[in-house]
């Protein structure tokens, strides 16, 4: 198998960030673990497991993507010759075998710049919450536009557009993407068990920051390249707009003036609802596990929408992003 290193990037993961390090401390032939601050001593169990360490510098603002090109530095530094680098994030544990059928892949197709496969939620009926990630996670095998923050990726590829972009807060790894379908890479999504993560998702509080989350990276992802010829995001964007943002802002806005009737733009709800339960359905999902995916889809809507007001008032107030955290440190 070609050699291979693997980048970790973790914050407070705790329980999580050792069954990740022992999921490859014996595949890899160098493994690098970025810190972003971490206050329960994920730092001294990365050094005990033998990973190279890199904590990074509390002074500059804390993002996925910058640890991720942190990451990729530091292996570049150690191991300057390694063409593949698994992206891990610290709450996933890597499967048994996924290592060697991603590298197959990537070593009958010279083209290929990122390999993902199937990542799961590790306790998908403890939440509903948890349930909807492991929805999100099965994405269809065969070529793809985007990864997630667990894939296999050339460092060639990486190198020729620059690695990551550190000032996203948020959806770093479709723009990356994006990036190197550019330049004429490709992406595959193979038929195999990649990672087990662990989203740690109890409260609705939480699944609620990471929908804002997500609208915060349409807006930005949309701002950025929007007008570019893939127009990225801008249909998700102005889903949000109009979903999150302009029907329930008319609806209650013009409800004494119409006497009420305004309230009824409240029904394209339900055909909504409607229509994502039948692409769910499409998808092979069972009938309660489609109606489940549609619901949250669709209150989705007005936290992803709030995201996106966020985004543009801090960027019109010229305020530096920062991270939207939804869970705490793991157990």
């Amino acid at each position: 198998m070609t050699s291979i290193g693997v980048v970790v990037i973790g914050r407070n993961e705790g329980e999580r960030l050792r069954r990740c390090l022992a999921s490859v401390r014996n595949l890899a032939q160098t493994i690098v673990y970025v810190d972003s601050g971490s206050t329960d001593g994920s730092v001294e169990l990365a050094k005990g497991m033998g990973a190279d360490v890199v904590a990074l510098d509390t002074s500059t603002p804390f993002t996925a993507a910058r640890a991720r090109n942190v990451g990729l530095a530091r292996l570049r530094e150690v191991a300057p010759a390694l063409e593949l680098v698994q992206l891990v994030d610290g709450d996933c544990e890597v499967c048994d075998g996924w290592l060697e059928k991603a590298a197959e892949a990537m070593a009958a197709d010279a083209g290929l710049a990122v390999v993902c496969g199937r990542r799961r939620e590790r306790h998908p009926d403890a939440s509903v919450y948890n349930r909807l990630c492991d929805f999100e996670w099965d994405t269809p095998i065969g070529p793809a536009d985007l990864c997630g923050g667990d894939a296999l990726m050339r460092t060639r590829a990486l190198n020729e557009v620059g690695g990551y972009d550190d000032s996203l807060i948020a959806g770093e790894e479709p723009e990356l993407c994006l990036r190197m379908r550019q330049r004429g890479w490709r992406i595959l999504r193979i038929d195999a068990e990649m990672t087990l993560h662990d989203a740690a998702m109890t409260r609705f509080e939480q699944w609620w920051r990471r929908s804002i989350r997500a609208g915060w990276a349409y807006a930005e992802g949309a701002a950025r390249h929007g007008s570019e010829s893939e127009r990225f995001w801008v249909r998700e964007t102005r889903s949000n707009w109009f979903w999150g943002v302009g029907v329930p802002a008319a609806a209650l806005g013009m409800a004494l003036p119409t006497v009420g009737l305004s309230l009824g733009l409240g029904g394209g709800y339900l055909l909504l609802w409607r229509r994502i339960k039948k692409a769910m359905l499409a998808r092979g999902l069972s009938e309660e596990d489609a109606t489940l995916y549609a619901r949250y889809a669709v209150l989705g809507k007005v936290p992803q929408g709030l995201g996106q007001l966020r985004y543009w008032h801090a960027r019109l107030a010229g305020r530096r992003a920062a991270i939207i955290e939804y869970k705490g440190a793991g157990a």
